[in-house]
């Protein structure tokens, strides 16, 4: 199993400072962006296209750290209903692919992404509970107009390159839990399209991310290492807490989602945050899960995510990787 960092937490350093960063913390692997929502500073694109040297160049810094390249990461809003968003992230999840099998990496991370709901629609539409007719029509519309025939698409281009896609299972998109990543991959009849397995987007959920991985076998490809602390505040307003603040799209640290969408402002008593392995929960269950991945692939990538507002960048991926470390050696 490759321990390592998805490495957008570690943007503000070049690539190689980067990699030693990763390698002195104890692990041997990094995921690296490639597009979609985050710029790309540690993928020099056009080079790893230009040439072979190239390619060599730039693997030589990981093997130069004692550190693999285990992804590129693209996650983005491919069926986004505002055209310029959507032909970008489009794009990239094929450019990654493309850039994956040029760099000889076997996995390419994204999300599956959120149209509207009809086609005259603007903005994203995410129904969460279609209990009411007209939610179901709007919920076919995503599915069978735009989601499938784009990632029939995809699912050809990956098994051409030999590259396998991984959806990360991220709320505000249509493959969000294990049955709506089963229903992408019965619909496209998928060999290498699956899952990225991020708990932290399935505990406040209430699933169970062990059990998921389970369920769902060999449609796991990657893994994301990032916790959530569910707060006292989810007794009162629940997990589906919607008291999230505008943040200007200038201010610092704000990440672009495109065109004219940022992230917006967390609660101050959030219902739920995510917080670095092992502070959300301990040491042994994060032994059980890496056990869970270890069956269906010992080779199998988990990358530390670091989004812990309460620590600083280094003091947030020290902490997780050393949970990560102590719960390698129990599975």
């Amino acid at each position: 199993m490759k321990l390592g960092v998805y490495t957008a937490v570690l943007h503000d350093k070049p690539l190689p400072e980067a990699l030693r960063a990763i390698r002195e913390l104890g692990l041997d692997g990094a995921e690296i962006n490639s597009g979609g929502f985050v710029p790309a500073p540690h993928l020099p694109i056009e080079a790893i296209r230009a040439s072979q040297d190239a390619r060599d160049e730039y693997l030589g810094h990981f093997a130069a750290a004692g550190v693999v390249l285990t992804a590129l990461n693209c996650n983005g809003n491919p069926l986004h209903p505002d055209p310029e968003v959507r032909a970008k992230h489009g794009q990239d999840v094929i450019d990654a692919i493309e850039l994956g099998a040029l760099l000889g990496v076997k996995r390419v991370v994204t999300m599956s992404g959120l149209p509207g709901t009809n086609a005259g629609a603007t903005l994203p539409s995410w129904t969460v509970l279609p209990w009411e007719s007209s939610s179901l029509d709007a919920r076919d519309y995503q599915w069978n107009e735009v989601a499938i025939p784009y990632w029939k698409d995809i699912q050809a281009r990956a098994a051409d390159a030999d590259v396998k896609v991984a959806l990360e299972m991220h709320p505000h998109n249509l493959v969000y839990n294990p049955g709506t990543m089963e229903r992408l991959a019965t619909e496209i009849n998928a060999t290498h399209i699956g899952a990225e397995m991020d708990p932290s987007h399935l505990f406040w959920q209430g699933i169970d991310p062990t059990a998921a991985v389970k369920s769902l076998g060999s449609l796991v490809f990657n893994a994301a290492a990032k916790d959530t602390r569910i707060n006292e505040a989810a007794k009162v307003n629940g997990v589906l807490d919607d008291r999230f603040g505008r943040v200007a799209p200038d201010a610092p640290g704000v990440i672009n989602l495109g065109g004219r969408y940022t992230l917006s402002q967390w609660p101050e008593n959030s219902s739920w945050d995510f917080v670095a392995v092992g502070r959300g929960h301990d040491v042994q269950w994060w032994g059980g899960f890496l056990a869970a991945l270890a069956e269906i692939d010992p080779d199998m990538a988990v990358s530390i995510e670091h989004e812990d507002q309460e620590l600083g960048q280094l003091e947030g991926l020290q902490f997780a990787a050393q949970t990560l470390l102590e719960a390698a050696k129990l599975s």
